[in-house]
């Protein structure tokens, strides 16, 4: 029960799969879990647009207004868009980088000011396709690129800070849950698609939310302390082959 103990996280995308499941892991484990996720989402405690600042600093300020403080900042509002660059227009483009890489820089920019006041760790959610290519993933493969590359920069100037402000990326594979489910839906063979996917990763299966959510936990604690600028692959092997 201790591992979070009284820490103060603020979650994006908690009304997700993984997201909800990092905000239960965090309230396992002793912490103080703040979700956050789009208007009428169910079971938030602040309505959220990662991709407008005015929202960021709203949530910001009532956060430091309530608690006085933020440990931990989980950006995990995501979404995954099939598409070659032939096939994805520009209004996709942008609206894949606007959630994807403008929202995780804003979560890093103005939740910052707050959390060096006491330190803490920032885990930003990007994907096995930040580490490796796609034909099929054009504008999903830059976004969490820019996340994974984006974290280091963010790892390097909280390290400059006393106390310090950790950064790490985390990269999943294929993960039980909505998003999976929504990319098999938009192949014409799901089931065939799914066992080719299941195939390629060495473990033989998809990662659970609950995995990934262990994963950022003990990122948020003390214990990875001496962690940051790192990416962390939770992919079954799949990226050693």
């Amino acid at each position: 029960m201790g591992r979070l103990r009284d820490k103060v996280v603020l979650i994006t995308g908690a009304a997700g799969g993984i997201g909800s499941a990092v905000a239960e892991a965090v309230v396992k484990n002793g912490g103080i879990a703040v979700v956050s996720d789009l208007e009428g989402r169910p079971g938030i405690d602040h309505p959220l647009d990662v991709t407008s600042a005015a929202d960021w600093q709203r949530v910001i300020n009532a956060i430091g207004n309530t608690a006085g403080r933020l440990d931990g900042l989980v950006n995990a509002a995501g979404i995954a868009i099939v598409g070659t660059v032939d096939e994805t227009d520009f209004a996709t483009w942008r609206r894949v980088m606007a959630i994807n890489l403008d929202g995780v820089f804003l979560g890093c920019k103005y939740a910052m000011p707050l959390m060096k006041k006491t330190g803490g760790s920032i885990v930003n959610l990007s994907s096995v396709s930040g580490l490796v290519g796609g034909y099929n993933l054009a504008a999903y493969n830059a976004s969490k690129g820019g996340v994974r590359l984006l974290s280091k920069s963010v790892a390097l100037h909280g390290a400059r800070l006393k106390p310090p402000v950790r950064c790490n990326s985390v990269h999943p594979t294929f993960i039980e849950g909505p998003m999976t489910a929504t990319l098999l839906k938009s192949v014409p063979k799901p089931e065939e698609t799914r066992t080719r996917m299941e195939k390629s990763i060495p473990l033989g299966r998809f990662g659970r939310t609950s995995e990934v959510a262990d994963m950022c936990v003990y990122l948020l604690s003390d214990e990875s302390a001496f962690v940051t600028g790192a990416e962390l692959a939770i992919d079954g092997g799949l990226t050693a082959q």
